[in-house]
């Protein structure tokens, strides 16, 4: 089924709307532009890249498994410079709390066969799983960081009432951390009504009926559900334990 027509009309689309956005972002002081054009551009690169090397993927189960791997490495590496704003050694226990949301969600959805254990219904599965999981450790993780820099007076003020470090960063910082789950309970709420997320879509443009597509879109929702708040949890466990970085320098204990 045809939903995209190739062609020269549609690369002029894509250039005036990353153009758009580009001075958009320029004129309204929103950040470089130069980051939007940036951004457009990988994902040209990825997506060409990503459309060759599927097909082979796809022919393995294993290989499917290899692919989510490097997803994930990717996906926590993008978090660590959201969060700490590079890749140092310690940065890459974002990829912790991807997994945490990832595996034990992924492997209940395969242990009940509500998902076929087939490369074609796991990878795009697990691929918005990933996603959702990162998008929470980076927002979780950046909001903890920025939260325990602007108050950490109230931090130490914490400790010298004798709480723990734990104690203190949960008491400063995990309220803040709490935003990365309101994205995934708007949509929640709001499927349907508001949007028809791309799971939805993508099922029924693949001739699906509108109860599949529904159905599809209802499990993937509720899975990062689960995803987002375990990702958020360790998050904030990490930070609290020290292994994650403070923008602001070590805490005291």
């Amino acid at each position: 089924m045809n939903t995209v027509t190739v062609g020269l009309s549609l690369v002029g689309l894509l250039v005036l709307l990353v153009a758009s956005a580009a001075i958009v972002t320029r004129l309204a002081g929103l950040g470089r532009p130069r980051d939007v054009l940036l951004a457009a551009v990988r994902a040209v690169v990825q997506l060409s890249v990503v459309s060759l090397v599927i097909g082979f993927v796809l022919r393995s189960l294993w290989l499917t498994f290899a692919f989510l791997l490097v997803m994930v490495t990717v996906a926590a590496a993008t978090s660590a410079r959201r969060i700490t704003g590079g890749l140092r050694p310690s940065s890459w226990w974002t990829a912790l709390p991807i997994l945490a949301g990832i595996v034990p969600t992924l492997t209940a959805i395969l242990l009940s066969t509500a998902v076929p254990l087939v490369p074609i219904a796991i990878l795009p599965s697990a691929g918005i799983l990933i996603g959702g999981a990162m998008t929470a450790t980076s927002i979780a993780g950046r909001r903890c960081t920025e939260e325990l820099t602007a108050q950490r007076g109230s931090y130490e003020a914490a400790l010298s009432l004798g709480m723990t470090r734990r104690e203190g960063v949960t008491l400063v910082a995990r309220p803040a951390a709490a935003l990365a789950l309101v994205p995934g309970l708007d949509q929640t709420r709001t499927v349907g009504l508001v949007t028809l997320p791309g799971a939805f879509v993508g099922v029924l443009l693949a001739g699906a009926s509108p109860l599949q597509a529904g159905a599809v879109q209802l499990l993937v929702l509720i899975a990062l559900l689960l995803v987002q708040v375990l990702a958020v949890t360790v998050t904030v466990e990490l930070i609290s334990a020290g292994l994650l970085p403070v923008g602001s320098g070590p805490l005291p204990e």
